[in-house]
């Protein structure tokens, strides 16, 4: 796959298929129009690209709205994109000044870098300056810029499209697991282990802290059934906790997992968290006591459980 970070450098003189869009997560819709573009691709023998942005037009434009809840950081999306076939990845920055360009414009530029035979859009996208180019105008500007436009059917389960703000409710509310079913795998998160206090391993369960890049979405607070990804070793049996610790009087949001028969040291390592099922919310314990029999609880069901998980 080609990545660029501009247009003015991509001068792709091949044939393409192009859609442009956030593509945040890239659930089971995004990955369902990625599958048409390839079969759209080879029966024209041409190339799929995406336009894509970062940061979104949302947080740029919308400020005051919540800019913590990406579903994937742009490393994350791009290797997505990989796996799903794509042949052309742009990146572009979006700031107040690019939201200025005009849907004809942008065209402009596009096809004076990209040779579109086809541009793919759902029924609601729009593109430029007061998101005047809806499918109409698009439609319009491709009898001059010499491309044609498919519209997407949404992908639908349930008889509801599937959408990235569908799967950040889900995870904000901890249904993990629905989530998965709209993403096509488990939702995850990766960061980079960091020192705690140690006092799980006082306990007799050592904790990975997990420092989660500022911009990701984090699951609800609660505990999780959860596969661990390590440099070293892949999909390791594990329990984490999300949440203030209040059993600690803690004030600080962690993410704490629990690697099952593993003594590896991960200080400095990246680690990532398949999150499979919720098991229980977050609560106050009366003494440690009662806290580790909950814990040696947890265990048992996240063992029983992940034994059973397969994908």
């Amino acid at each position: 796959m080609k990545i660029f970070h501009n247009l003015t450098s991509a001068n792709l003189l091949q044939p393409t298929i192009l859609t442009i869009g956030t593509f945040d997560g890239i659930h089971l819709g995004h990955q369902a129009l990625l599958r048409q573009l390839t079969e759209a691709a080879q029966e024209r023998q041409a190339q799929t690209a995406v336009i894509t942005f970062h940061p979104r037009p949302k947080t740029v434009l919308a400020p005051h709205l919540a800019n913590n809840d990406y579903l994937t950081t742009p490393q994350e999306r791009t290797a997505l994109f990989e796996k799903f076939g794509l042949d052309v990845l742009i990146i572009i920055p979006f700031t107040l000044e690019f939201a200025q360009t005009t849907a004809y414009d942008f065209m402009k530029l596009v096809t004076n870098h990209i040779k579109v035979i086809e541009f793919w859009a759902g029924h609601d996208f729009t593109l430029g300056k007061n998101r005047e180019g809806n499918l109409e105008k698009l439609t319009a500007l491709g009898q001059e810029f010499n491309y044609t436009v498919r519209e997407f059917a949404p992908f639908l389960i349930n008889s509801q499209p599937v959408s990235s703000t569908q799967i950040r409710q889900l995870l904000g509310m901890g249904d993990v697991r629905q989530a998965a079913h709209l993403l096509g795998r488990y939702p995850s998160l990766t960061g980079q282990v960091v020192e705690g206090v140690k006092r799980g391993r006082k306990l007799g369960f050592p904790t990975a802290n997990l420092a989660a890049p500022a911009e990701r979405l984090v699951p609800a607070n609660g505990v999780y059934a959860t596969f661990a990804h390590t440099t070293n070793a892949p999909r390791l049996a594990s329990v984490t906790n999300i949440g203030v610790r209040p059993s600690f009087e803690g004030d600080t949001r962690t993410v704490e997992t629990h690697i099952f028969d593993f003594s590896e040291t991960l200080y400095g390592q990246p680690l990532t968290l398949e999150f499979v099922e919720y098991l229980r919310s977050e609560k106050k314990f009366n003494g440690v006591e009662e806290l580790m029999a909950q814990i040696n609880r947890d265990v048992k069901q996240a063992r029983a459980l992940l034994a059973g998980e397969f994908g």
